[in-house]
Parts: C-alpha cells; sequence; structure tokens
C-alpha cells in the first residue's frame, strides 16, 4: 500500500453516462484539489459516442462548475482529460486504447498504474474484462486495478457468473467492488465508535443491548430509473448491499489489527452467521411494500406503477423491512430490524442501537415515559452521534426525563469534508479495499437475499400498501410491536 500521492492513468468505461457526471469527475476534482492527487494523472473518458477532447472537457468543467476555487485552473485541470470513442467488440479500439495510455503513461509519467473503472450496464463487465486481458492492457509495470459499480449480479448464480468472468481477467485483489455507503464519513465512523471507546465495547453483546435499528428511507421515488428498478427492487436495490454492509459493521468483533484482510474476514463471519430464512418463514420476519398515490408538501405524488418504465401490474418491491438474527455468542437473541424504502415521510440513513433497560429502574417515570438508552449513528442527510440517556428534570421531583448528547459532523467545514466516492477513489488508488465489497461478502448477500426473492417472485402481493410520504406499510410496525418494540424516529437535534 503507497503512501505517497498516487500516480495513474485511470479509465472510464461509460464516460458519457450520469455516475461520470455527478460523481466521478467532482471526485477526482476535489482529490486533485485538495492535494491528493498529483500533476502525474490522466483520465480516459471511453464511451461510444462520438465525442472530441475538447467536447469531453467542456463536460468536465461543467460537471465541477459549482466549485470556486481560485486556486485551481479548471482549464489546466480538464486538460488532464482525453477522450477515446470505444466499441465493446472491436478488439482493434482495446489496441488503439491501449497505444493512448501508453502515449498518456509517458507523457503523465504515470509509471504504468492503470485503473478501470468500470461505470456501464453489468452486462458487458464480463467481455470488457476479457478483452482487456487478451488485448495485453492490463500487462503492465505498475500496478492494474478494476473498479466495479453495482448491480454484481442479479442472484447469487449470475453474481457468481460474472465473477468467474472478471476472475479470468483480474485477481481478487486488483478487484474493487464499490458499494458508496461505505464511503460515507459516519459509516466509516462505526468502527472508530465501536471500538476507540471503552465506553460501548464491553457493552456491545447480547446482555446489555435490546435490539438493533437500521434504516434507510428516501422521499423520492424512482424517477426516470424505472425500467431498472422495476426488475431490481428495494430488496437487491438497498438490502443485498447497502443494508447488509452495515449491519455486518455494527455486529462485527474487533479484528486482531486494522488491516482490509481482517476487517473482511470479521464482516464475512457476521454474515456467515446470519440465520438464512426457510422459505415458509419469509412471511413471518420480512415485509415488503409498493408506494401508492400521496401528498408531499402539497404536491400530488402518483403510485410507483404508473413511474416510467414501470409495468402497470408490477410486484416490483419498493420497500422491506425485516427482522434479522445473527447466530453467534455475541448476539443470539438481538433482533436486528431494517427497513428502507422509497417515498417515505422523510430522508434518512440512521443506526439506532437500544440498550436494555435497569432490572429495576428507580427513577421510571410512567406519565413521561421515561425512555431506553439509544445511541443514534446519522448517516445522511444529517450526519452525527446521538446518546439519549436519562437525568434529573429540572424541578421538585426526583423523576428522570430524557436527555441527549449529540455530535454533529454537519457542523464541521463540509468544504474540506471527503464525499464517499472521493473517499472510495483514494482508497483505491492507494491500494486499500477496506471499504470495498470482497466476493465472499457479495456470495453470502446473495444467498441470504434469494431465498426470499424467490418466495416474492412466486407470489403476487396485494400491492399498493402504502401511502407515499408515510413510513410504509403497518406490517412494518406489527414486526417489532409484536416483540415488544417500536421504530425509533429520532432526529439529531431530538
Amino acid at each position: 500500500m503507497t503512501t505517497n500521492n498516487p500516480k495513474a492513468v485511470i479509465v472510464i468505461f461509460g464516460a458519457t453516462g450520469d455516475l461520470a457526471n455527478r460523481k466521478l469527475y467532482p471526485s477526482i476534482y476535489r482529490l486533485y484539489r485538495n492535494g491528493k492527487l498529483s500533476d502525474n494523472f490522466a483520465v480516459v473518458g471511453v464511451a461510444r459516442r462520438p465525442w472530441t477532447n475538447d467536447i469531453f472537457r467542456d463536460k468536465v468543467k461543467e460537471s465541477i462548475d459549482n466549485f470556486d476555487d481560485p486556486h485551481i485552473d479548471k482549464d489546466e485541470f480538464a486538460s488532464h482529460f482525453h477522450y477515446n470513442p470505444f466499441d465493446i467488440q472491436d478488439l482493434e479500439h482495446y489496441q488503439a486504447l491501449d497505444g493512448l495510455i501508453k502515449e498518456l503513461d509517458t507523457n503523465y509519467q504515470t509509471e504504468g498504474n492503470r485503473l478501470f473503472y468500470f461505470s456501464m450496464a453489468p452486462n458487458f463487465f464480463g467481455t470488457l474484462a476479457a478483452n482487456l486481458k487478451s488485448e495485453g492492457l492490463t500487462q503492465t509495470e505498475g500496478w492494474t486495478r478494476l473498479v466495479i459499480e453495482k448491480p454484481f449480479g442479479h442472484d447469487f448464480e449470475s453474481a457468481q457468473e460474472l465473477n468467474e468472468q472478471i476472475r479470468a481477467a483480474f485477481t481478487e485483489d486488483q478487484i474493487y467492488r464499490i458499494d458508496h455507503y461505505l464511503g460515507k464519513e459516519m459509516v466509516q465512523n462505526i468502527e472508530v465508535i465501536r471500538f476507540a471507546n471503552a465506553l460501548f465495547e464491553p457493552l456491545w453483546n447480547n446482555q446489555h443491548i435490546s435490539n438493533i435499528q437500521i434504516t434507510s428511507s428516501e422521499t423520492l421515488g424512482v424517477e426516470e430509473r424505472g425500467r431498472y428498478y422495476d426488475s431490481a427492487g428495494a430488496l437487491k436495490d438497498m438490502v443485498q448491499n447497502h443494508m447488509l454492509q452495515m449491519l455486518a459493521l455494527i455486529a462485527m468483533d474487533m479484528p486482531i489489527k486494522l488491516t482490509p484482510a481482517e476487517i473482511r474476514s470479521e464482516k464475512v463471519k457476521v454474515l456467515r452467521a446470519l440465520r438464512v430464512f426457510d422459505e415458509k418463514e419469509v412471511d413471518e420476519h420480512v415485509v415488503r411494500g409498493q408506494y401508492g398515490e400521496g401528498t408531499v408538501n402539497g404536491e400530488q405524488l402518483p403510485t410507483y406503477r404508473e413511474g416510467h418504465g414501470v409495468d402497470p401490474e408490477s410486484n416490483t418491491d419498493t420497500f422491506v423491512a425485516a427482522k434479522l438474527m445473527i447466530d453467534n455468542f455475541r448476539w443470539a437473541g438481538v433482533p436486528f430490524y431494517i427497513r428502507t424504502g422509497k417515498r417515505m415521510e422523510k430522508k434518512a440513513t440512521k443506526i439506532v442501537v437500544e440498550f436494555k433497560d435497569l432490572p429495576m429502574n428507580l427513577y421510571y417515570d410512567k406519565e413521561h415515559d421515561t425512555k431506553p438508552n439509544l445511541l443514534v449513528i446519522h448517516v445522511q442527510p444529517d450526519e452525527g452521534i446521538t446518546l439519549h440517556l436519562n437525568a434529573k428534570k429540572g424541578d421538585y421531583n426526583a423523576s428522570s426525563t430524557p436527555i441527549t448528547l449529540s455530535y454533529d459532523n454537519n457542523a464541521k467545514d463540509k468544504m474540506n469534508t471527503p464525499e464517499a466516492y472521493e473517499t472510495l477513489l483514494n482508497d483505491c488508488m492507494h491500494g486499500d479495499s477496506t471499504n470495498f465489497t470482497h466476493w465472499d461478502e457479495v456470495a453470502l448477500s446473495w444467498k441470504f437475499v434469494d431465498v426470499i426473492a424467490n418466495v416474492w417472485a412466486n407470489k403476487k402481493a396485494n400491492f399498493p400498501n402504502y401511502k407515499s410520504g408515510t413510513n410504509g406499510p403497518e406490517e412494518a410496525d406489527l414486526l417489532l410491536n409484536k416483540d415488544g418494540f417500536e421504530w425509533w424516529d429520532v432526529s439529531p437535534e431530538e
């Protein structure tokens, strides 16, 4: 793993796409602006459109238009970007691309380091990887790395087939499977909160924690992603990756060292211990939903089935809630509740750890409903940590009242706080795979999700079953109520 500023030629396949414009080019700019990327870099944009370098550079400058830094010459920055029209099926195009990379390698003295970024439809991944190897683009004196966007397959079998195709061209330690949630500041903070504080780690087990809740809700619908989303749904789009990755981080044991291999090992142990449902158990432990019409901020919103590219009789889930169990010594008996959905009441991603009450709480105030102790990690859009405690009320009584201790990460200078893609690109160029998903994690996640997906695919749901602008179907509340719990909808200021 290198520590100096990396030198590399970054090759982005799908360079004219939305992700590249919204996330990748601004992230490269921020790395450059913040001194994390030297002048020894070049970006090759690869796509089918017959653009020129000038058109491509204008698009790059448009993508960073909202950045105003007098110390950075945007024309100078954009001069590092080069466009290469490309047909994935034409081997001569690979040879021409290899020639361009070698030329840029000499001009920018990047020491043969190549980063390939697949920002395109996953059905091209296998062909592209195979052709890169067969035409010699993966053979270089420096390092070669591959970054892959999700979705990585649509079930375990397709993911395994895709993995075998890519592994024929790249070794596992060269492959960086992106889950942008793992680049978020407060997700990366989970390990620090747990393992750097004597206050929490001794209590982080089934003796002291009653349940853990992980929520990722969106106010938006599927918008223009209807065609893709209707073949995936919330289960495959969110649970298989983001939700299970956060669960693994919150539940893992302390690694013996802070190395990618050791952290990955502990996450894999959690996913191995995750109880896989029998098909008969799915309806009891998992709730699915699809949003209907509703009113949000005075605007009347249509149903999911009326969305662009969506089947009018769609059986696709836009909401999932589940009760998960981890069968190991630390977590035996502790339910992990997850929920994620679109068109919900508010946009929020958070993790709530609810601690058990004392065996006998002398200060319990039934009238004011003394709350249990909660640790809340706010991931987005607000970033921070809130600890909910009980203290004496400011009156003549001896009863307690809830208070909060808060750390608000939003109060920091956000100009200098790395964004998710910026962090992950930086990690990849330094050879740090800690915050990327290993094949073992992908495989275990798909095996867990496939059971649920198969049950739902063979059973027509009664959709829509929740209004836009709400917190999902009532069954999601009942999932917790029958265990004596409720969803905690706490915001940072509460």
